[in-house]
C-alpha cells in the first residue's frame, strides 16, 4: 500500500503544534471547504502529514500521522463533513518557512502557495522529502 502525504494548515493561537504534542493526539474537525474535505477523505491510516502554522508564524513546524482514516465530523451541525484523528510523529527542529517554500524549485508548486486558502492539501513524496531535507530531519 503505497503511502501519502498532506500538509494541514492552523493557526497557532486555534489549535498549535505543541498542542497536538501536549495531547497525543487529535480529532481534525472543523474544515467547512469541499476541496479541504475531499482531503480529508483521501488519508489513509499511516499517512504523514506536514503541520503548518498559519497567521502569524507561516511556518512547517512538525510531522504528523493519520491514525484513523475519515469519519462524519461530530462537530458539522449540518452538512457532509469530514475529520481524521492525528497524531505527532515529531517537531521539525528547523521549521521551514513559507517564504523558504515559495522559493524552492521543488516546493513553490504546492498547493499552499498556488491555493493558499486550502487548509487540508496533498504534497508529493518530493516535496514531503524536500521539507524535511529543509527541516534538517528525517521521519
Amino acid at each position: 500500500m503505497s503511502k501519502n502525504y498532506w500538509l494541514v494548515k492552523s493557526e497557532p493561537e486555534t489549535y498549535s503544534w505543541d498542542d497536538l504534542r501536549k495531547e497525543g493526539g487529535t480529532v481534525w474537525t472543523g474544515v467547512r471547504n469541499f476541496q479541504a474535505r475531499n482531503n480529508l477523505r483521501a488519508m489513509k491510516k499511516g499517512d504523514l502529514v506536514l503541520f503548518y502554522h498559519s497567521g502569524g508564524g507561516k511556518e512547517v513546524v512538525g510531522v504528523a500521522s493519520v491514525e484513523k482514516a475519515a469519519y462524519p465530523d461530530p462537530t458539522a451541525e449540518e452538512g457532509d463533513w469530514s475529520c481524521v484523528d492525528l497524531s505527532p510523529v515529531r517537531p521539525i527542529p528547523q521549521p521551514v518557512s513559507l517564504q523558504v517554500i515559495k522559493t524552492d524549485k521543488v516546493l513553490k508548486g504546492m498547493a499552499l502557495v498556488k491555493n493558499s486558502r486550502l487548509s487540508v492539501s496533498q504534497v508529493t513524496a518530493e516535496q514531503f522529502n524536500r521539507v524535511l531535507e529543509l527541516a534538517a530531519t528525517r521521519v
